[in-house]
């Protein structure tokens, strides 16, 4: 079996129509936090099956509606996903014990609005930042991921770019 996951993070309330069109293949669609607004976690979720971690920029509602960790599996790969995660060699203080011990194959967070795809052999798991789809923030382009996970694998990944800021 294969699932086709789109990836986003750090919208900051605003949701371009394309991430619809982007992610229309997609079976699933997983938000790494700073969402901005509970009505874009409702608009994706109405959209297809949907998992999403609350950032630090999110309100009650959004914090009431998702967990601040997602550690879940998905096919035969453990993912982790959180919004302030790090990066390899730079975790953040608040996943260090855990990732350290029981790593996922998969970690995925957002918060830095700056892109990266990047594998951690001391850990031997894939990082993945999908980078920021909103218009807040320093980063210049918009961008989301998509990929697919088969069995163990993690493959397939394009990066989408939305235009500028």
């Amino acid at each position: 079996m294969m699932k086709k996951i789109g990836l986003l993070s750090d919208t900051h309330g605003y949701l371009d129509d394309a991430v619809f069109r982007y992610f229309e293949p997609c079976d699933e669609i997983w938000h790494a936090g700073d969402f901005g607004s509970i009505g874009i976690v409702d608009h994706l979720a109405a959209f297809k099956p949907f998992r999403g971690v609350w950032g630090n920029i999110d309100g009650q509602d959004i914090r009431q509606a998702c967990l601040e960790h997602e550690r879940f599996m998905c096919e035969n790969v453990d993912v982790w996903m959180t919004h302030i995660g790090g990066y390899p060699g730079r975790y953040a203080v608040q996943v260090r014990p855990e990732i350290t011990l029981n790593p996922p194959k998969l970690f995925i967070c957002g918060h830095s609005h700056i892109l990266k795809v990047q594998y951690d052999p001391k850990l031997n798991l894939l990082h993945l930042n999908p980078g920021a789809a909103g218009k807040q923030g320093w980063h210049k382009v918009r961008t989301l991921m998509r990929f697919h996970i088969t069995e163990d694998r993690i493959e397939n990944l394009e990066v989408i770019e939305l235009g500028n800021r």
